[in-house]
C-alpha cells in the first residue's frame, strides 16, 4: 500500500510548498508543518548534541536536546560516548537537571532507580515488590544511536539512519578544515551563553551562509572594529567569497578565501596591530612561524559551516539551533578556544567572541532583531511567498555541488531541498 501524501496547511502537498526560487510562508507560521518536522526530521537524521571536549572524562555528562526531547550526553567507564534519553524507565521522571558535570552514574529522584553511564540498570529499591516480573536488562535508559567526526558529536533515535560520514558528506572537509584554527593545539568549548528569539527555527538555518545580510544587518559591528578586521570581512565584491552547496542540506560560505585553509600562508599577509602584545609575549615561547600561525588563527577560519538541520561551525564559535515551538527557537552560541593552547591566546578568542556574538555585543542581537521581524512580517500577506532565489543566474555546479556568490541564497535553496526530501519521504 502505498503512503499518503503529506499535506501541509490546509491539505496542500507538501512538496509544492517548496520551489527552486520560493518557500511558502507557512514553513514558518504552520503549527502542522512544525510537529511533522519534529517527526521526520529530527527524529529520524543525525542531530549535533556535544563536542567531545564537553565530556573529555569518564563520568563527565551534558544535558542537551534532540528535536524537543531531553537528552544526557556522557563519557562512560571506557571512554565511549553514550546519548540517553533523560526519562526514568519506571514512571518517567528526568534523571538529570544538572546542565553539565560529573557523576558515576544517575538516580532517578523520584523513585531511586539509578542508571550506570551507559544507561544501563544497576539498582531498584524494594525489588521484592515486582516478583520475577523484572528483569533490570530490559530497562535501561533509551539509547541514541551515537557517532562523531572532527570531535563533533552526532546522535539519532533511528537507529537504521545513514551513516554519518555519509550524511555529511563533502561538508566533512570544511569540518577538517574548521579545525585547523586549533593551530596545532585540539579545539575546546571554552564557554557559552543561551538566548531564544521569537521566531521559526529555519529563519536563523537560514542566515548563518546568508552573506547579503551582513554589511546592512552588522553596520555597527563593522564601524566598531578596527580597519584591518572590517578589511578582512568586507567580502561583497569579492569573487573568491563564495557559497558551496554541500547536499544533504549542508552549506558553507566563504568570507576571507585567505583563511579557508590556516595550514597555507604565503607570507604576505600582515599580522594586525591588535594583536601586538599577544605577538610580544608568545614571541617569548615560540618561533615565530608558530606565533603567525597562532594569531592568523585568532579570528578563526576564513567561513561559516552550515550543517544541517541544527548545528552551525561559524569562524570561531559553534551557533546551535533548537526550535522550541513554531514561533519559538533556541540558540546556544559556544565560544572556542585552543586547549592546551597558551591563555593569552584564549582569553583574545574569547574578548573576539563577546564582540559580536556575546549577550552584549554587537552581532547577535542584531541579528536576532532581524529573525524577530521576519517572523513578525510572515503573518502579513499568508499568500506571499518568502523569496530565495539571490544568484540562481549565476549558479553553477563545480566538484562536489553548485556554487555561487557569498551574497546569494544557494545554502538556502540546498537546505529547503534537504527539508522538502526528508518531509516529503512518506514514511
Amino acid at each position: 500500500m502505498n503512503a499518503p501524501t503529506p499535506t501541509g496547511p490546509t491539505g496542500t502537498d507538501i512538496a509544492t510548498l517548496v520551489q527552486d526560487d520560493r518557500v511558502d510562508v507557512s514553513l514558518y507560521t504552520d503549527p502542522h508543518l512544525f510537529e511533522l518536522e519534529m517527526d521526520r526530521i529530527f527524529n529520524r537524521t543525525w542531530v549535533w548534541v556535544a563536542h567531545e571536549s564537553e565530556v573529555p572524562n569518564a563520568g563527565d555528562f551534558k544535558t542537551a536536546m534532540v528535536g524537543r526531547q531531553p537528552v544526557i550526553v556522557t563519557r562512560d567507564r571506557r571512554g565511549g560516548i553514550n546519548v540517553l534519553l533523560n526519562r526514568c524507565r519506571h514512571r518517567g521522571a528526568s534523571v538529570c537537571e544538572a546542565p553539565r558535570g560529573h557523576a558515576n552514574g544517575f538516580t532517578c529522584p523520584y523513585h531511586a532507580w539509578s542508571y550506570a553511564l551507559d544507561g544501563k540498570l544497576r539498582g531498584i529499591p524494594y525489588p521484592d515488590g515486582y516478583g520475577d516480573d523484572l528483569e533490570k536488562k530490559d530497562f535501561p535508559l533509551h539509547r541514541l544511536k551515537v557517532d562523531s567526526y572532527a570531535g563533533m558529536v552526532f546522535a539519532s533515535f533511528d537507529h537504521e539512519v545513514q551513516p554519518l560520514a555519509d550524511f555529511l558528506g563533502p561538508a566533512r572537509h570544511w569540518m577538517d578544515l574548521f579545525m585547523k584554527q586549533g593551530a596545532g593545539y585540539p579545539i575546546k568549548v571554552q564557554g557559552e551563553h543561551t538566548f531564544r528569539f521569537k521566531g521559526n527555527w529555519k529563519i536563523q538555518l537560514e542566515n548563518t551562509t546568508d552573506g547579503y545580510h551582513f554589511p546592512i544587518v552588522h553596520r555597527s559591528w563593522m564601524s566598531s572594529v578596527d580597519a584591518e578586521t572590517a578589511e578582512m570581512l568586507s567580502f561583497m565584491t569579492d569573487e573568491k567569497a563564495v557559497t558551496h552547496a554541500l547536499g544533504n542540506g549542508h552549506s558553507v560560505m566563504v568570507m576571507v578565501p585567505e583563511h579557508v585553509d590556516l595550514d597555507q600562508d604565503d607570507g604576505t599577509e600582515q599580522l594586525q596591530e591588535r594583536f601586538g602584545h599577544i605577538v610580544e609575549e608568545l614571541s617569548r615561547e615560540f618561533a615565530p612561524e608558530k606565533v603567525r600561525r597562532i594569531v592568523r588563527s585568532l579570528h578563526g577560519a576564513g567561513f561559516n559551516l552550515n550543517l544541517f538541520p541544527n548545528v552551525a561551525m561559524s569562524m570561531s564559535f559553534f551557533r546551535v539551533l533548537r526550535p522550541v515551538s513554531v514561533t519559538e527557537t533556541e540558540i546556544r552560541h559556544m565560544a572556542l578556544g585552543l586547549d592546551g593552547g597558551p591563555e593569552i591566546v584564549n582569553r583574545e578568542r574569547l574578548r573576539i567572541h563577546e564582540h559580536f556574538q556575546g549577550p552584549f555585543g554587537f552581532g547577535s542581537p542584531d541579528d536576532s532583531e532581524a529573525w524577530d521581524r521576519v517572523q513578525r512580517g510572515a503573518t502579513a500577506g499568508p499568500g506571499l511567498p518568502i523569496m530565495v532565489n539571490r544568484g540562481l543566474p549565476r549558479e553553477r555546479h563545480e566538484g562536489d555541488g553548485r556554487v555561487s556568490h557569498a551574497t546569494d541564497e544557494t545554502g538556502m535553496r540546498e537546505a529547503y531541498a534537504m527539508w522538502k526530501a526528508m518531509m516529503t519521504d512518506g514514511r
